[in-house]
């Protein structure tokens, strides 16, 4: 998944999903003695035993129902039996109507199997407990989603690009995968899976499988996955979706309002395979193909193997937000292919990709874009570290710290763990380093596995084979310790020089840049530019700069999602306008939180907010609405701002060089 394409600081506090949101989390239970200590669960945000079985394939038979916005039918699930003497299958749910459970018989037949479900845990769900005595090979379950599963979004059609046919589609990860089916939820359980999916024929129904692009909408699909892959990567959607190849192995799947934009912007995804390729060894996957969903998808994406789900926002027009597909890519080799066993060891999956991604960009798209979007991201993380607890800013998570799973630290499972890798790059040198990230992604190909797992392959495969080059203190303080180490590799964007300069010219003169200098950025330079405006600005200095960059309205959420904030820190009520339309039509969570977070500070704002809120949630997936409403249950809004004074030039920017002379 990417929480960032120009990293944002992703408060922990406000990673709250939906059924959980206005709920604390549960305490941690007292230590029991040691002689009377329940054996530790593998994953504890999973009451899956997977040391007694392991699910290995699961079959899915579902009606996919619009009308009463539910999936309902069977899953039945093929154990791999480890503990001989077990009588129970654990599985996790939430929100799901247990109808029946039943065992093969081992003779073509089924039979009744007992079982019951435990209360509701805000953020575990509930624990189904299936009695198996005879240890069946086969359990199937007879189960309902609820209208209001947390990992599930119903769209009506006024909802979507073509407002025709209404839409739904799946969020699995972190946990969600339980709401709607019932499953071992935990990243150390991979299965195979396949599906059958009845559905009103009018729309296009897809999984993370096989899916066929020439396939006819008629209403009953089959799908299989024959990769064995962990639950928050199972994925669903349904809508009017249409196909185009960009290659013989990837296309993109739309709205066909949507497509041709979409497969413009696209269209170097194949150029992308085959540098991961050259860099990290096969793509194992078959097919690449992406799903543009609507505006209210939570995230930039999410790497279900076979169908990435992406955002409209990145689709700018330039290719200049196209580091998201580098990262869902990137995650088939570090995420699909090798995979966290729990959430503490999340950075595993996205610090892996975010360097990886980076590599990528950098290949096809030079050197300076990645450079811009690494100081972008590790600024943004210092950011986040001097607000967070430093318990958090470790990579390898002690268990019990992080009570929910959705509540990691972005700019330390994606940004540090980036990091990390940089910094063992620049010590042992590409070409050492390039050779052990392609071992150990086949020697822990299609596992799951944990951070002393990979400390371990780290040491015999690159310390202690290249010695004297990292130590193991070294390598430790980066895993074990909060903070980044001083021995951090330090990236410089050239061409971020040149939008210094033409800021600070701008202060000091209010003489904007030549068009000639700023008809050539991309949305990384325009980034820059926001993010290194003065927190306290004067009304005629936004104006200014709204009239020149029409920055209000602009439909780069990475822009968007910088502007509005300031603009309302400093009473610019003119963007008002253009901050509630853009509320209204992105749902994304990285890009609107920021501009929710500036509105509540007053009183003004938090009206606003609460006005916006209640017109835009209809469309909000279920992790959006609950992060909103979290910060305005929370809001304790001052008096409205008022209209600041004009700022006298700084000593530097005094000294700046005039725009005209920018570049």
């Amino acid at each position: 998944m990417r929480a960032s394409i120009l990293a944002l600081p992703l408060l922990a506090t406000l990673m709250m999903t939906a059924c959980k949101s206005e709920q604390a989390a549960p305490a941690a239970p007292a230590a029991a003695p040691a002689a009377a200590a329940a054996p530790q669960r593998v994953d504890e945000h999973s009451y899956a035993e997977p040391q007694k079985v392991v699910v290995s394939d699961l079959a899915l038979d579902l009606d996919l129902d619009f009308d009463s916005k539910t999936l309902a039918g069977t899953a039945t699930l093929s154990l791999d039996w480890k503990d001989k003497t077990a009588t129970e299958l654990r599985l996790d749910t939430r929100d799901l109507t247990i109808e029946k459970a039943e065992g093969d018989d081992g003779k073509g037949g089924w039979v009744p199997l007992k079982f019951r479900l435990a209360g509701i845990d805000p953020i575990l769900g509930a624990k189904l407990t299936v009695e198996t005595p005879n240890r069946n090979a086969k359990v199937r379950v007879t189960y309902r989603t609820s209208p209001k599963a947390s990992g599930l979004q119903w769209m009506e059609p006024s909802m979507t690009e073509g407002k025709q046919l209404p839409f739904m589609f799946s969020q699995s990860q972190q946990i969600h995968a339980r709401s709607w089916v019932p499953l071992q939820d935990t990243p150390s359980v991979r299965y195979t899976y396949s599906a059958r999916i009845k559905s009103r024929p009018e729309v296009m129904v897809l999984m993370s499988a096989d899916n066929d692009p020439n396939a006819a909408r008629d209403g009953d699909y089959t799908f299989r996955m024959p990769q064995k892959i962990p639950s928050y990567l199972m994925a669903i959607a349904a809508g009017d979706l249409k196909f185009q190849f960009i290659s013989d192995r990837s296309g993109v799947w739309a709205e066909p309002a949507m497509l041709d934009r979409a497969v413009k912007e696209f269209a170097d995804t194949e150029k992308m395979i085959v540098t991961a390729e050259g860099l990290y060894g096969r793509y194992r996957w078959d097919r690449y193909d992406m799903l543009v969903l609507p505006p209210s998808f939570p995230y930039g994406g999410m790497e279900n193997p076979r169908l990435t789900f992406l955002t409209p926002t990145v689709i700018v027009g330039d290719k200049s937000l196209v580091s998201l597909i580098a990262h869902e890519l990137a995650h088939s080799w570090s995420g699909n292919l090798v995979t966290f066993s729990s959430a503490k060891d999340a950075w595993l999956n996205e610090g892996f990709t975010s360097y990886v991604e980076n590599r990528i960009v950098e290949a096809l798209y030079g050197r300076d874009q990645a450079d811009m979007e690494n100081v972008i991201e590790r600024n943004e993380l210092k950011k986040e570290f001097a607000e967070i607890d430093p318990k958090l800013q470790v990579l390898a998570t002690a268990p019990g710290v992080l009570a929910d799973p959705d509540n990691s630290s972005s700019a330390t499972v994606y940004t540090k763990g980036a990091w990390l890798l940089h910094f063992l790059e620049e010590r042992f040198g590409r070409e050492k380093f390039d050779a052990f990230l392609r071992g150990y992604f086949d020697h822990f190909a299609f596992q799951s596995i944990d951070s002393e797992q990979f400390a371990k392959y780290a040491k015999a495969n690159l310390l202690d084979k290249y010695p004297n080059i990292v130590s193991q203190g070294e390598f430790e303080e980066w895993l074990y310790k909060p903070g980044i180490p001083a021995n951090a590799p330090h990236v410089q964007a050239r061409r971020f020089g040149v939008v210094d300069s033409a800021r600070l010219a701008w202060l000091g003169s209010r003489q904007l840049p030549p068009r000639v200098i700023t008809d050539a950025w991309i949305s990384q330079e325009w980034v820059h530019f926001i993010e290194s405006l003065p927190d306290t600005m004067t009304l005629e200095q936004l104006a200014q700069l709204d009239a020149a960059y029409n920055f209000s309205g602009t439909l780069n959420g990475e822009i968007a999602q910088r502007w509005y904030p300031l603009a309302i820190n400093n009473g610019y009520t003119q963007a008002n306008d253009a901050i509630a339309a853009f509320l209204k039509r992105v749902g994304r969570r990285k890009l609107i939180v920021p501009t929710y977070q500036a509105l509540v500070k007053t009183e003004a704002g938090l009206t606003l907010a609460k006005q916006v809120f209640e017109e835009a949630k209809p469309a909000y997936h279920p992790i959006t609405t609950g992060t909103v409403q979290e910060i305005i249950a929370k809001a304790q809004p001052a008096p409205s701002p008022v209209a600041q004074p004009a700022m006298p030039p700084d000593a530097d920017a005094a000294a700046a060089p005039a725009a005209g002379s920018a570049g």
